[in-house]
């Protein structure tokens, strides 16, 4: 009597069908999922339990389980192996727990038998559609190989013969197999003219030598494809343009079989491509290479480092030739540069060396190997007196000279943008040393120093703004008693990597750029609020604190206002201020210098005349400024040294200034003193005080703060 559905262990089934999951899964790879899996080997576990105890045996089903296996590619030998020795030794135990037939042994025998059957004839038949279907494909692929060629070369034919760029195929040794007839109307050959020709005989003779490596390359196999422009020569002995790209074709296993050269006539293009080279290299007024040409050959020879070469340039720029444009005009104006260019280029250029226009009436020579020293001042030399003869255009005879910056160096010294920049800097060397027709050569150390200053204009706004400025005072004393009357501010730049500098590494400077205003400004107010602190603190010392002014300062319509806030902020008094001011600086004010003056005088401050006797030494006129004092300056007080015949003349000098300043009622301050001896002459000779080493030399305000500090004390 067969089980039913009730009789079977639900999850013996489960059981069993989880153990034969995990052996297919666990053997091979499975499309479907592990619960999948399961499910579909648990219903075959119930099939083969139900026809193992059925009343009539049938061992069909498990043929069919056998059959589903491979259809659900359950096809591993291993899962196979595994399900037969599972179905005798679990299926009763796992599904039908306690099932007892006589025959039981052999209808598990049986099963098993039928499973393996069901499950190799599956696998037969599904060999056999799989190979029915390779074999078609093959079939089918084939043919449309076959087609495929056909039509691969009519298309090929097609192309070859149709195509309006020339295409030739050659064999490995250059000789040429086939041709298009576009290929032959190029050359005027017909194709049986150049089947007999070998791909050498159409090199032309001024291809470069690495054409043809490149060719020997392709036909060896090491490269694929080489693409280039390439010159022949026409049957007729013209020549012709080509844009000729040559593919390399291999065999099967990668050796090298033919080469295939499409040819394209770029004749005209190339003419064109020359026309515009030429029109972007060279100036169009003068017909000579251009700033660009000149770089680029520039350039070339800076990369040929050969040992010890040396390069020049001579940096050319006429004098004058604005005056010319502005008062006989432009065209005048261009006809004189085509002249020059003309006989620049007759100078130099027999010698090998280049000349540019760089643009305007700027001119360049490059001197390529500069063979000894003086090599690039000949030729600058040369190009000036070309350019010194007379020109004549129309009615004008016309003077014509040049400036030249020189410069000659080391091809490893620099980029040809550093050797431009030298070359400009010296020619405005050669501009500002005044005349015409002179050259002037680069000087790395002079170079420096004027980078070094503009690098100290630029960062001068900062500087002030950051405050990194500062003052120091240097004491001014009284040769009549010794003691100290004054001190004179003077500024000092902290600079961040140069350390403290100097007031003439930047003061010129800051009147170039026009920071002197707001620099004299920030002086004036710092030494008007330490010298107002001295005064709160040391009252009797009646210290006056003397501040230099420019030239700048003193026409800037809003000194006295910065005067009197200066004196306002501080609280120091107006008589312990004096504003110095160079002869120069007074006679720049020029139809103003006693109004301006005056107004600084109704102040209460003090005015001085510093460094008297190197400008205009005028005492004539200094009878109409409220002048109060003269500083003499250093190098008449530098003459008095003692043992020197020229001392006599010195103090002479000195002498008559002391009188004619006491006689308009001045006093006098001696600056530049150094020595015991001159303050003994000095205060022989009446002068009131003293500036100098030997008095002290500029210090921090802590230190003048010290001095007077002592010189209150008892005993000092």
């Amino acid at each position: 009597m067969a089980l039913s559905a009730s009789e079977i262990s639900t999850s013996g089934a489960q059981r069993y069908a989880g153990r034969w999951t995990h052996a297919v899964t666990r053997r091979a790879f499975v499309t479907m999922s592990g619960e999948q899996v399961e499910e579909l080997l648990t219903a075959h576990a119930v099939r083969l339990a139900q026809a193992l105890s059925a009343e009539e045996f049938s061992a069909d089903p498990a043929r069919e389980v056998g059959r589903a296996l491979v259809e659900a590619n359950l096809t591993e030998p291993d899962t196979l192996g595994w399900s037969l020795r599972a179905l005798g030794e679990h299926l009763v135990d796992d599904v039908v727990p306690g099932l007892r037939l006589p025959d039981q042994a052999t209808r598990l025998t049986e099963l098993q038998a039928a499973l393996a059957e069901g499950f190799a004839l599956a696998l037969r038949d599904r060999t056999f559609a799989q190979q029915e279907r390779i074999s078609r494909s093959a079939w089918e692929a084939r043919n449309e190989a076959e087609q495929a060629l056909r039509d691969s070369e009519a298309r090929f034919r097609a192309v070859f013969s149709g195509a309006a760029i020339g295409i030739g195929i050659g064999d490995l040794t250059g000789q040429i197999v086939d041709v298009n007839q576009a290929f032959a109307d190029m050359l005027g050959y017909s194709r049986d003219e150049l089947r007999e020709i070998n791909v050498s005989n159409l090199f032309h003779a001024e291809d470069s030598p690495g054409i043809w490596e490149l060719y020997e390359d392709l036909i060896e196999g090491k490269r694929d494809r080489v693409r280039i422009e390439k010159r022949y020569f026409r049957k007729d002995g013209s020549e012709l343009w080509t844009d000729l790209a040559v593919t390399l074709i291999r065999h099967d296993d990668g050796r090298p079989r033919f080469t295939v050269a499409m040819v394209q006539d770029i004749t005209e293009r190339y003419a064109l491509q020359q026309r515009l080279r030429f029109q972007a290299l060279h100036d169009p007024l003068t017909g000579l290479p251009n700033r660009t040409l000149f770089f680029e050959r520039l350039e070339a020879v800076l990369q040929d480092r050969q040992h010890d070469r040396r390069v020049g340039v001579c940096f050319l720029d006429l004098d004058g030739f604005k005056a010319i444009n502005d008062t006989l005009g432009h065209d005048v104006g261009d006809k004189l540069l085509i002249v020059v260019a003309r006989r620049l280029a007759e100078a130099v250029s027999s010698a090998g060396h280049l000349v540019a226009r760089m643009g305007g009436d700027e001119f360049v020579i490059l001197v390529a190997d500069v063979d000894q020293d003086g090599t690039t001042v000949e030729v600058a030399e040369s190009a000036l007196r070309a350019v010194a003869e007379p020109v004549y255009i129309g009615a004008n005879q016309l003077a014509v000279s040049a400036s030249v910056g020189i410069v000659d160096r080391f091809v490893d010294d620099g980029t040809a943008t550093d050797l431009m920049k030298a070359a400009d800097t010296t020619l405005y060397w050669a501009k500002a040393e005044g005349g015409r027709g002179r050259w002037a050569r680069y000087d790395p150390e002079r170079a420096a120093r004027e980078a070094t200053s503009t690098a100290l204009a630029a960062a001068l706004p900062s500087a002030l703004a950051r405050d990194e400025f500062v003052v120091e005072y240097q004491p001014i004393v009284s040769l009549g008693n010794g003691g100290m009357r004054a001190v004179e501010a003077l500024i000092r730049w902290q600079h961040p990597t140069l350390g403290l500098l100097s007031p003439d590494q930047f003061i010129g400077l800051a009147e170039e750029t026009g920071l002197i205003i707001r620099l004299g400004q920030w002086v004036l107010e710092r030494s008007c609020a330490e010298a107002g602190r001295w005064h709160k603190e040391f009252p009797r010392a009646r210290l006056m604190v003397s501040v230099n002014l420019s030239a700048r300062q003193v026409s800037d319509p809003e000194i006295v206002d910065q005067v009197a806030g200066a004196l306002r902020n501080s609280g120091l008094p107006p008589d312990l201020l004096q504003l110095e001011l160079t002869e120069s600086a007074v006679m720049a004010t020029g139809g103003e210098p006693v109004r301006a003056l005056r107004r600084l005088a109704s102040t209460g401050v003090r005015l001085a005349i510093d460094d008297f006797g190197t400008g205009y030494s005028n005492l004539a006129y200094l009878r109409q400024l409220p002048i109060h004092t003269l500083k003499l300056a250093g190098p008449f007080v530098d003459g008095m040294r003692a043992h020197d015949p020229a001392s006599v003349v010195a103090e002479r000098i000195v002498d008559a200034l002391v009188r004619l300043a006491h006689a308009l009622g001045l006093s006098v301050t001696a600056e530049s003193v150094e020595t015991p001896e001159q303050v003994e002459r000095l205060t022989a000779l009446g002068c009131d005080s003293g500036q100098g080493r030997h008095f002290g030399t500029p210090a921090a305000p802590s230190a003048i703060t010290a001095l007077l500090r002592s010189a209150e004390m008892p005993g000092s």
